[in-house]
């Protein structure tokens, strides 16, 4: 007999052997029915695995994470199946679960149209009726190589090749089709009652570019046509909020194919945004202690072989000239930090110097994939709130808590403090190339942001490989509306380059110490902030960062001279207005206004002249009927001033 530890606390005792879809149905058979997969020890198996030694068990449905992959995953194999049944000279690739739903990478003559879509998702509800049985193998490796061999499945092989030696090589079968898997696997078909294939896209095989294109299906399933069809109703919303489309509609930002991929243009709507949030955030930095710096967009590589990023991040770099070639090597900075260290290391400073406080507002050049770029959230030039503090080991808590202060204000102030969330990176100590192989000084600073988080009372998820290459780091998340996660934030702490460009501090004992430096910023990239807020508001920012806060619409042109005073009146106070004097008819000029999301639209006539007033029309309230232009006035500085959401 063996002890399971159930996810209550609660402890059964079973036989040694038994599967965890018997240990469900001994808990009830509700359970066992609605049960996807299960979790031992931290794993999560399928509910064939068999449980032979005392156990943590937690058995997922459903409405656990686990349990939608499991049974998208499962679903992901159907859709592979009915590809084979309708293209059978199609080549198998990756088909994972993903966070609302699923894909599948296929090498296929043609890529998949519309129609094309439409006859896979028919093929795979004929085999959803159909319910064939579902079992899981294991082959050796030999065995497991001629199989996929066999069935002409070159990516297949490659795969098995990639594995390790000592790795369970898993197969499983439903029906006739046969796909190389890990699982865990449904037990059966029976709970999925909807499936949608969404679209279809390129992919690069294993992402990487220098790779095939293979065509991928997206597609999500559900136990219920209702919950789908909710499903299928939120991704239309997000569609509509997308900022890659509502931001080019809006005139916010463009593209140019002669430009190039990820180098939007700013139009003087996004260019009048990004203005209002850097003269803010630079005014705020400013209050709270920080001083700025200018420096250049390109450096000698000299400069980041001292810092580290010529080896760990090169390739991630513009480089201009050939090290074989040219004496003197160039390259566009892909960050603010050993620039702002030379500025440090200007002059001596002394323990009573300190904390430093550098900030700038920086242009900054990475070279993405075009597989990755999208929008404004990842692109090749950017703008950065950057900064760095230098400080004591004694200061090292409070500055970092004064970071993460600031952050909070910004996305309290912008409305999206609600819509973040928190991960304390971590290095790989498996991972040397990518990391400064320094194992007790990645444990020291580790533990010490592990520390401060904890005494912030921050709720963070703990995430493996996802440091700086010379200090781990806090990062901000934030979901665009698509589902996917971005870091818009972070704050990291430097173990490591102070050492390396000899920046020291006189103690009070008159010793030179190494500071400990803070990487921070206090808004992010700019750009991807942008994309975040035109998200967040689908296009309707609130009014102190709109490029238009107000319109005046006259009637007639009788009343242009009327509106022309209300114009002048109002910039004279700060408030951004315009006024419409074109020969249209009142109701095209209403609508065009509430289509670019201006949060306040006057029309005024005879009688608003008469009397001073205006008819109001807010994004707000609606309809307001006559106010006064004095009492409207005073309410947007007030609004503005503010920053009301």
């Amino acid at each position: 007999m063996i002890k399971i530890t159930l996810k209550d606390g609660s402890i059964k005792e079973v036989e040694a052997g038994i599967s965890v879809l018997d240990i469900a149905k001994s808990i009830s058979e509700g359970l066992a029915r609605n049960a996807c997969c299960g979790i031992v020890n931290g794993k999560v198996v399928d509910l064939r695995h068999t449980v032979n030694e005392d156990s943590e068990l937690a058995i997922c449905t459903f409405d656990s994470q686990e349990g939608k992959d499991a049974l998208r995953h499962s679903v992901s194999h159907v859709l592979a199946y009915a590809v084979k049944r309708l293209y059978p000279n199609t080549k198998l690739a990756i088909g994972p679960a993903i966070n609302d739903g699923f894909y599948y990478d296929f090498d296929v003559e043609k890529s998949f149209s519309a129609d094309d879509l439409i006859k896979i998702e028919d093929e795979m509800r004929k085999i959803i009726k159909e319910n064939p049985s579902i079992e899981r193998f294991e082959l050796p490796r030999s065995e497991a190589l001629k199989l996929m061999e066999e069935a002409n499945e070159s990516y297949k092989v490659e795969l098995i090749n990639d594995l390790d030696e000592n790795e369970v090589i898993s197969f499983y079968k439903m029906g006739d089709f046969i796909d190389l898997c890990a699982g865990p696997h449904l037990i059966s078909l029976k709970p999925v009652k909807a499936v949608k294939l969404l679209r279809s896209a390129g992919a690069y095989w294993k992402g990487n570019e220098k790779n095939k294109m293979l065509s991928r299906i997206y597609g999500t399933a559900f136990l219920k046509k209702s919950d789908l069809d909710a499903h299928l109703e939120a991704l239309e919303e997000a569609k509509r909020r997308d900022h890659n489309k509502l931001g080019r509609e809006l005139g916010i930002f463009t593209t140019d194919e002669n430009v190039g991929q990820g180098l939007p243009l700013l139009m003087p709507k996004g260019a009048k945004i990004i203005q209002l949030l850097q003269r803010w955030v630079e005014d705020e930095e400013e209050k709270r202690g920080y001083v700025l710096t200018k420096t250049p967009l390109m450096a000698k590589s000299d400069l980041y072989k001292v810092s580290g990023h010529w080896d760990h991040y090169k390739d991630g770099m513009f480089v201009l000239g050939d090290e074989e070639k040219d004496t003197e090597v160039m390259a566009l900075r892909p960050m603010t930090c050993p620039f702002q260290y030379s500025i440090y290391n200007a002059t001596q400073h002394s323990y009573r110097d300190l904390p430093v406080r550098f900030a700038e507002t920086s242009t900054l050049f990475r070279n993405e994939s075009s597989g990755e770029m999208h929008g404004l959230i990842r692109v090749r030039q950017f703008t950065l709130a950057d900064g760095h503090i230098v400080c004591t080991p004694e200061q090292l808590e409070e500055e970092f808590k004064g970071c993460v202060d600031l952050i909070n204000h910004i996305m309290t102030t912008l409305g999206i403090d609600k819509d973040i969330s928190y991960r304390f990176s971590k290095w790989d100590p498996n991972n040397t190339e990518k990391y400064i192989n320094d194992p007790e000084a990645w444990n020291n600073t580790q533990n010490i942001m592990r520390d401060i988080l904890n005494h912030l009372g921050i709720d963070y998820v703990e995430a493996d490989d996802e440091a700086a290459f010379y200090g781990p780091k806090l990062d901000i998340q934030f979901k665009n509306v698509h589902g996917k996660e971005d870091t818009i934030i972070t704050v990291q702490i430097d173990f490591a380059l102070a050492s390396r460009f000899g920046m020291t501090y006189i103690d009070k004992n008159g010793d030179k110490k190494y500071p400990y430096i803070v990487h921070r910023s206090s808004i992010g990239c700019y750009e991807r902030t942008l994309a975040m807020l035109i998200e967040k508001y689908a296009g309707a920012l609130p009014t102190w960062l709109c490029p238009t806060q107000a319109i005046v619409l006259p009637i007639s042109d009788k009343y242009n001279d009327y509106a022309e005073s209300i114009v002048k009146d109002f910039k004279n106070s700060g408030i951004r207005i315009n006024g419409d004097y074109r020969a249209e008819k009142i109701g095209y000029k209403i609508r065009e206004a509430r289509l670019e999301r201006i949060p306040y639209i006057l029309v005024v006539g005879e009688k608003e002249a008469a009397n001073n007033e205006a008819s109001v029309r807010s994004r707000k309230n609606g309809e307001e009927g006559a106010l006064q232009v004095s009492e409207l006035k005073n309410r947007l500085i007030l609004e503005i001033a503010n920053k009301e959401k």
